[in-house]
């Protein structure tokens, strides 16, 4: 396609920082957006389905985590764009499929830091005293902040942040390892429900009820291919990065999950607000309970900076595209898109001012289990429609690998439901308020008419030399 003036003079003021992540910090990000669900919220699961059956959910979740990861390592390879399954969705689906999936995207990124700048508010308090609007808006505007100097400098500071979420997670493991009891994980009397028994004392529908707990122990690691434009080499990097990224947090979970239970008792931990640190101190290791409580904090951050950066890139793609105003996709000198920073982090200062994180955090679930599905969707579409594309890295297993995330992402959002319909039905008439905004006028906006002239423009480098003027015809107006 060959790019008119005005492509190029859009396209210069919207431009990403190419060549900033290699893979160790693609994969860094992914475990940064992910590590403060190994500190809590994942152990209520517990609560509902005993271990045993909390073991199951999990391991299903895993698998379904595990299964899109590939399909996304092969999609971010083939598609190196920063709107992550938004742009694999309108290669696939078109412009309504892409808009779609981009906004249940938008609507987990959007949520989640809301919610876990709530539950950062929480772990001031215990440190300081201190919480409420006036923490949540410092650590907004400090982070936000932060992105603004530029993306190298935040993946950076990311990666510090990260690093000291993992020492505490490692530390606990082994802390705790000498004090394991397998006998420990069994603690918990069965019911008289379904399929009750020692291993899964609330029975099969307390396995259905954890699989959104099961979840927070990878949620948003989905998020790496928004980095797509600021990889090194993205064919190389995607894959890697992302890969990496879920095999180790499939390491950290196993450790969380099996020794804090092993060690301290499924029912004490099914009920604790802070695991890790109930763990240590049930288990004599006050001195290293109190390191990893103030550790934890950094595990909330980490996952509260890297998702900013997430929804940031998500807007910025989603606005350059024509989908939102296209204002949101103007960068800075420094190539941030700094208004995608600013605007979606005032809508989430105001929703974090409920207080209900909880609720907030599951209705960002509802967003990530939709975006899923359609997610492995474009996958089997895309090996369907397009088998001609370029793929440098190929999803192990195919189709059929997307097709059991589609179907374990269904199963998933089912079972959020099971636990909470309230944020089920009020993420629902969210998205359609937002598929509303695209039927009725945003699609009428698009700066390209098919998936292909917007990749064309995307991966096109823009020529922002100023034209040298035409010679003026003979006898024409000045």
């Amino acid at each position: 396609m060959t790019q008119s003036s005005v492509d190029q003079a859009y396209l210069a003021k919207r431009q990403l920082r190419k060549g900033t992540a290699g893979w160790l910090l693609l994969a860094g990000l992914g475990v940064s957006y992910v590590i403060s669900g190994d500190f809590a919220g994942w152990n209520f699961g517990i609560a509902e389905a005993g271990w045993g059956g909390f073991a199951i959910a999990a391991c299903l979740m895993a698998l379904m985590y595990l299964a899109l990861v590939l399909s996304l390592a092969e999609m971010s390879a083939a598609i190196p764009a920063a709107g992550g399954g938004y742009s694999f969705a309108r290669q696939a689906m078109g412009p309504a499929g892409g808009y779609l999936t981009g906004l249940a995207v938008l609507i987990e990124y959007a949520l989640a830091p809301a919610a876990i700048v709530i539950f950062i508010g929480s772990a001031v308090e215990a440190l300081t005293g201190l919480d409420g609007p006036l923490v949540y808006l410092l650590f907004y505007a400090a982070f936000i902040g932060i992105h603004l100097a530029g993306v190298g400098e935040a993946l950076k500071v990311m990666m510090v942040i990260s690093g000291l979420a993992v020492f505490a997670i490692l530390a606990t493991a082994v802390a705790l390892i000498g004090s394991f009891d397998a006998d420990n994980l069994f603690d918990i009397a069965p019911t008289d429900a379904a399929g009750a028994s020692t291993f899964m004392p609330y029975g099969w529908y307390g396995i259905w009820a954890a699989l959104p707990f099961g979840m927070w122990l990878f949620l948003a690691v989905e998020g790496v291919p928004l980095a797509a434009e600021e990889a090194k080499d993205p064919a190389r990097d995607m894959p890697r990065g992302i890969i990496v990224a879920m095999l180790f947090l499939l390491f950290t979970a196993l450790l969380v999950v099996v020794l804090l239970a092993g060690a301290a008792g499924a029912e004490m931990i099914g009920q604790s607000g802070v695991p890790l640190v109930d763990a240590l101190n049930a288990t004599g290791n006050p001195t290293l309970a109190t390191l990893v409580n103030v550790l934890g904090l950094a595990g909330l951050i980490a996952s509260f900076f890297s998702i900013i950066y997430g929804y940031s890139r998500l807007v910025f793609a989603l606005s350059r595209a024509g989908y939102l105003p296209k204002k949101l996709s103007l960068t800075s000198r420094r190539k941030v898109p700094y208004l995608a920073l600013i605007v979606p982090g005032i809508f989430g200062f105001l929703a974090s001012l409920s207080g209900e994180g909880d609720l907030i955090l599951a209705m960002a679930v509802v967003g990530a289990t939709l975006s899923y599905a359609l997610m492995a969707l474009s996958h089997i579409l895309l090996r369907l429609k397009r088998p001609d594309l370029p793929r440098p890295y190929k999803t192990p297993g195919g189709i059929v690998t997307s097709s059991i995330a589609l179907v374990l992402a269904l199963v998933a959002l089912t079972g959020v439901y099971a636990f909470d319909p309230r944020a089920f039905n009020y993420t629902i008439v969210l998205f359609i308020i937002g598929a509303a905004y695209y039927f009725l006028y945003s699609k009428n906006k698009l700066v390209a008419k098919t998936a292909e002239e917007e990749f064309a423009l995307v991966i096109a480098e823009p020529d922002v030399t100023p034209a040298t003027p035409e010679p003026a015809i003979s006898g024409a107006k000045p």
